[in-house]
C-alpha cells in the first residue's frame, strides 16, 4: 500500500463518514431550530421540551436510513478498503 492509497483510503472514509451521519446531523438541527423557536415564542424553557422531540427524531431516521448506512459501510470496506490492504 503506497502513501496516495492510504490518502485515497482516508479521503473515502471521510466522504462515507459525513454521508452516513448527514441524515441524522440534518434532523437534529432542524428539530433544534423548530423547538428554539417554539420556545422563542411562548417562552417556555423547558429542558426535557428540547430533548425528546430531538432524541426521538433521531431514531426515528436512524432506524429509516439503517439499511443506507449498512450498505454505504459493507460496500466501502468491501470494494475500497479490503482489496488495497490484501493487494488485489
Amino acid at each position: 500500500m503506497t502513501e496516495s492509497d492510504i490518502y485515497d483510503v482516508m479521503r473515502q472514509a471521510l466522504w462515507i463518514a459525513v454521508q452516513v451521519s448527514a441524515p441524522l446531523l440534518a434532523v437534529a438541527l432542524i428539530a433544534g431550530v423548530v423547538i428554539g423557536l417554539f420556545q422563542a415564542l411562548t417562552s417556555v424553557q423547558e429542558m426535557t421540551l428540547t430533548f425528546v422531540p430531538k432524541v426521538a427524531g433521531m431514531l426515528a431516521v436512524f432506524w429509516v436510513s439503517m439499511s443506507f448506512m449498512t450498505s454505504t459501510l459493507v460496500a466501502f470496506f468491501n470494494d475500497g478498503v479490503l482489496p488495497r490492504i490484501v493487494g488485489h
